[in-house]
Order: C-alpha cells, then sequence, then structure tokens
C-alpha cells in the first residue's frame, strides 16, 4: 500500500476536512451500536424474569455495570408506566439512533465527495503539466498512445480502484476497532477469538490479492498498446487502404484487445472473490465464537447473561459489512497501484532542461547566437560532433546534408529543446543555460515541415504564442503569410474551426497559417524547418513568398531540403555525420566541387 501514500498527499491541504470526516463517521458508528445495545433491554423486557433493579447501581467501568445500568431505566419506566410505554421507549430510541447514525453518515459522504474529485483535479493536473515541462527527448521513447492511455484510462482506473475506496480504507477500519473496543468491553474471553481468527483471515485475503497488481499492470500496459494502434490506425487510414492493410491491422488490434481480455477477466475473478470469501471467513469467526459462547453459558461459566451475549453476537456481525468493504477495498487498492505506477513514471521523470536558479533577462537579441565546440549525444550514440559556428544577428544560415546528418538536432538545441552534451551554446555571449526558458523562447518562432495545428479555429491557431493579440494584429500577420485570402473565404472568416490537426485546411493553407502564427508572434530569431517541401507548386510559391516576407530584418536558421531556396543565405552549413565538412555561400561551395555539388547536382541547380 505504499503507492496508496501518493493519493493520500494529495489530502495534505485538507486535514480540517479529513479530521470532519472522521469524527462523522465516528458518530455514525456510535449510534449504530446505541441502537444494538439496545437489544439488551428489549430481550429482557420480553423474556427476562429476573427483578428488575430498584436502586441506582454504582457506575463503573465494565459491561456488567452498564448493563445494570439499563436494566435501573427500564425499571422506572416499567414502574411509573408499564411494559408496553417501556417497550415503545426502546423502538424511539432505536429509531433516533439509526437516523442520527445514517444523518452522520450522509454528512461523512458530503465531505468525502469533494475530496475524491479534488485529488483527481488535481493529479490530471499535475500529470498534464508534467507532460508540458518535460523536454522531447523524453517522448522519443514513448509511444503517444501509451501516453494517452495514461492520462485517460490509467486516471479513470485509479477514480475506480483507488479513490473510490477511500470510503472503505478510511471508514471501515474505524468502524471495526470501535466494534472490537466494544467486544472487548462486553467481553474478553470471547474477544480473544477474535484477535486470533481475524489476522488469519486478513492473512489469507491478503496472499489472494497478492497476484492483482502484476496483472493490473499487465492490463494498463495492453491498453496502451491499444491506444497506441488506435492512434497509429487513425493517423495512417490512407496508406493502409492503399497497401490492403486493414486484415494485418486488425489482427494486431484483435490478438491485443483478446489477450487484454484475457488478463481482465483474472482480474476480475480476482477481485469478486473479495467478498464473498470475507463473509465466508466471517461467518466462520461468529460460528466459533457462538459454540464456544453458548458452551458456557450451557454450562453456567458465562459472567454474560444471554440477553448481553445476543448483543455481543449483534454487535459482531456488524464487524462482517465493513470488512468485506475494506477487503474489497485492499483488492481494488492494489489493482490501482499498477495504474498509480505508471502515473508516477511520468511524475516523477527527470526534467534534464532545468531552469537556472538565477536566470539572466533576455529583453532583446543583440549581436550572435554561438557554438562553440558543441556535441550533443542521445543517450550513447554521439548525433553532433565538435560544432563550432557563430550566427550573426539579422544573417541567415542554412543547414543542408542527409538525413540524419544532424540538422534537425542542431536547430532544436537553439531554443534548448535539448542541451549541449559537450561544449556551450551562447546567446549574446551568455550561456544559453543561464536564460529562463521563457524568455528565451519569446525571441524564437519556429515554422516545422510538418504543419502543427490545434483543433480550434484560425484565429486561435495564429494566436497560440500571442493569445492578447487582437484581430487586427492577427489579419495583419496573415496578410504577410499570403493567408488572408483563402481564410475570408471560409465560411466563418478567421473563427472557422479548422478539425483535428488542421484537416479541413489544404497543406498549403495549413502551412501558411503556422506562418502567420510565426509572424504574428514577431520574434528577431526564425528556425525554419523546409515548409516548402510536401507541397504542390502553386502552393509552394505562396508559402515560400510567405516564408520570405517573414524572413525580413530576422536571423534565420534554415534547415534546407530544396537547396534552391537557400541558395541566398549569407552562409551555408554542410553536415554530415554530424560534423561540419563544408561552409561557406552557394557560389563558393559550388566550386569547392566537394559534398553540398554533389547535392545540387542530384537536385539539378544550377
Amino acid at each position: 500500500m505504499k503507492r496508496f501514500s501518493t493519493i493520500l498527499k494529495y489530502l495534505s491541504d485538507q486535514k480540517g476536512y479529513v479530521a470532519l470526516y472522521f469524527i462523522l463517521n465516528l458518530l455514525s458508528v456510535l449510534f449504530s451500536l446505541v441502537s444494538l445495545t439496545m437489544l439488551v433491554p428489549f430481550l429482557q423486557l420480553l423474556f427476562g424474569n429476573e427483578k428488575m433493579i430498584d436502586q441506582m447501581p454504582r457506575v463503573t467501568f465494565s459491561a456488567s455495570s452498564v448493563l445494570d445500568y439499563i436494566k435501573y431505566i427500564l425499571g422506572i419506566l416499567i414502574r411509573e408506566h408499564d411494559k408496553v410505554y417501556a417497550l415503545g421507549a426502546i423502538c424511539v430510541i432505536i429509531i433516533f439512533s439509526i437516523f442520527f447514525k445514517n444523518l452522520f453518515l450522509y454528512l461523512s459522504l458530503r465531505i468525502l465527495g469533494p475530496m475524491r474529485n479534488r485529488v483527481l483535479n488535481r493529479l490530471r493536473s499535475d500529470l498534464f503539466a508534467k507532460i508540458l515541462d518535460l523536454p522531447l527527448g523524453f517522448f522519443t521513447e514513448q509511444r503517444k498512445g501509451d501516453l494517452i492511455s495514461r492520462m485517460s484510462n490509467d486516471i479513470n482506473e485509479i477514480e475506480w480502484s483507488v479513490i473510490s475506496t477511500l470510503e472503505g480504507v478510511f471508514r471501515e477500519p474505524l468502524t471495526i476497532l470501535v466494534i472490537l473496543f466494544t467486544l472487548v468491553f462486553l467481553s474478553p474471553p470471547l474477544s480473544i477469538f477474535l484477535f486470533v481468527l481475524l489476522p488469519l483471515t486478513g492473512f489469507i485475503i491478503g496472499r489472494v490479492s497478492r497476484s492483482l497488481k502484476k496483472q493490473s499492470n499487465i492490463a494498463q500496459e495492453q491498453l496502451g498498446i491499444l491506444m497506441s494502434i488506435l492512434d497509429e490506425t487513425l493517423g495512417g487510414l490512407r496508406v493502409i487502404k492503399a497497401f490492403n492493410a486493414e486484415k494485418f491491422l486488425k489482427n494486431k488490434f484483435f490478438q491485443t484487445n483478446n489477450y487484454l481480455n484475457q488478463v481482465k477477466n483474472k482480474i476480475i475473478f480476482r477481485r469478486d472473490m473479495a467478498s464473498p470469501m470475507s463473509e465466508v471467513l466471517g461467518v466462520i469467526v461468529l460460528c466459533c465464537i457462538l459454540f464456544f459462547g453458548g458452551q458456557l453459558i450451557l454450562g453456567h461459566k458465562f459472567a454474560l447473561q444471554p440477553e448481553g451475549f445476543i448483543a455481543y453476537i449483534a454487535i459482531f456481525t456488524q464487524i462482517i459489512n465493513p470488512a468485506k468493504s475494506l477487503s474489497t477495498a485492499f483488492y481494488n487498492a492494489q489493482r490501482g497501484t499498477a495504474a498509480i505506477k505508471r502515473i508516477e513514471e511520468i511524475l516523477h521523470a527527470d526534467i534534464v532542461i532545468k531552469e537556472p536558479a538565477n536566470p539572466t533577462p533576455f529583453k532583446e537579441f543583440k549581436k550572435n547566437i554561438e557554438f562553440k565546440d558543441v556535441s550533443f549525444a542521445y543517450e550513447d550514440a554521439e548525433v553532433l560532433h565538435h560544432i563550432d559556428l557563430k550566427i550573426e544577428k539579422g544573417k541567415t544560415i542554412a543547414l543542408v546534408g542527409s538525413s540524419g546528418a544532424g540538422k534537425s538536432t542542431l536547430a532544436d538545441l537553439i531554443p534548448r529543446f535539448h542541451d549541449v552534451s559537450g561544449g556551450g551554446l551562447y546567446v549574446d555571449a551568455v550561456n544559453i543555460k543561464n536564460y529562463s526558458l521563457h524568455s528565451l523562447r519569446v525571441q524564437m518562432s519556429i515554422v516545422t515541415q510538418e504543419p502543427v495545428l490545434f483543433n480550434d479555429t484560425i484565429a486561435a491557431n495564429i494566436a497560440l504564442g500571442t493569445p492578447d493579440a487582437s484581430l487586427e494584429e492577427i489579419e495583419k500577420a496573415a496578410r504577410v503569410a499570403n493567408a488572408h485570402q483563402f481564410i475570408i473565404q471560409k465560411e466563418n472568416g478567421y473563427q472557422t474551426n479548422i478539425g483535428d490537426r488542421g484537416s479541413k485546411l489544404s497543406g498549403g493553407e495549413r502551412q501558411r497559417v503556422t506562418i502567420a502564427r510565426a509572424v504574428l508572434k514577431n520574434p528577431p530569431i526564425l528556425i525554419l524547418d523546409e515548409a516548402t517541401s510536401s507541397l504542390d507548386t502553386e502552393s509552394e510559391r505562396l508559402v515560400q513568398d510567405a516564408i520570405n516576407n517573414m524572413m525580413q530584418n530576422r536571423t534565420c536558421v534554415v534547415i534546407a531540403h530544396r537547396l534552391s531556396t537557400i541558395r541566398h543565405a549569407d552562409e551555408i552549413i554542410v553536415l554530415q555525420h554530424g560534423a561540419i565538412v563544408e561552409r561557406g555561400t552557394h557560389e563558393e561551395l559550388v566550386s569547392k566541387n566537394g559534398f553540398y555539388k554533389k547535392l545540387v547536382d542530384m537536385q539539378e541547380i544550377k
């Protein structure tokens, strides 16, 4: 139950409500015991032949003293009225006791409900915030579908398997302890059986539930794989249909789904065993007490009167339901710890891109960006080797090379998507690690090869980095990006919803919206991953014109795939196997007749 503390820590700021919940539950249990204790005078009134007590007995902390006092009160009622009146009084007391028991129970649930929801709310918020804080490198090792599964299915599993058991975990132990204390108070000899048999039943239940955690972990992992298959299928339906791969995807999904079904059946079988097993074990304990206590009463060796013994049995039966609820809660908690573990893997993941303790303010980009002997490695694989590069303000630097040469990785170091493994990266002669991430990225905009848009309006997508922008500013940015004309032709103009990932727009339209987003931010530094490589000729011309408009008077780092788009760059950096092999202008590199010239010849650029 160690991982259960992860959930309970979210209640640390609600200690007052937790204490109130305990008090209300305690009152509920006490009123329940009052109603059961009234069985003694009720049975005595109906079947008792012994003489009523006329004098008030001396009150001591013992069961016999309490029972004598009840007999004394009963005698007063009978003498002043009659037995029917006394019977009615007992019934009224039982009704009021049950009423207050359930009133306090209801109030305790009113306290618990908001606490449960607050835990889930904070857990979801913390998980989402951590996902946003984690570096890009973390997600290269994770399936997107699995992360979605953790945010949705694992959170739901925690809600139903852990949070829903908070009531049992908090209330049932308290109920059991109060009842055990009452039973020991009534008869210490009989209660010896409880302290021998109850731990034994708990041990049996624990042994049976031990495998639930492992099986639940397998189930959650398989559910994550299932979500990944679904995500990949939805994203690749065009290719799947084109290659007649429906059968392959169906088999892959069905195999995982069937295995998940088998594992979940095993979990359900174990979980559903909790309640009947605890009830059977509870009845076995009850029968042991009945047999032993009955022997003592029949042999006149028992200080407790028969009506007291019946009250003892009635009170003991109240342990069975709390024990069943507690064992079910224990089973569910074991099941939910697998989900908690998967959530914790994200919540406790290292944030390797850390904010400086005392960040240097970065208010304006003034001079240059400089790579000094920079190296970078993903785990053990070195991607960049001893890069020395200076990018002066206002200049355009193009990065070219074959696929896997390290172009994107080099560009990703500038906004600190990754941190260098060796050497140093400096902006205006200050190590980039000394700037706050927010102030650093305020100075930059990025346009990626694959447009990244969200299921929202066109205006909201353009204003993603500048949420306070006015509609006039958004329109101005769209004009610079050659996007205004197609936007106003949409049914709702700038308020048109573009669908999931911008699916309602063409490729060229999506790219121009992302360029408008970068223009609206108006940063001094631009990072461009060739935005025209996957477009048709007309769209490419419109997007390239938009890019040229955006690049004016800015420092630009361009990852080039089509070399025709960067022939006028101030400097072209040729990367191969993570190292700079050539550098210079287009004309200089062509005249060297080296690796760049081979790339030019392959694309037939003159």
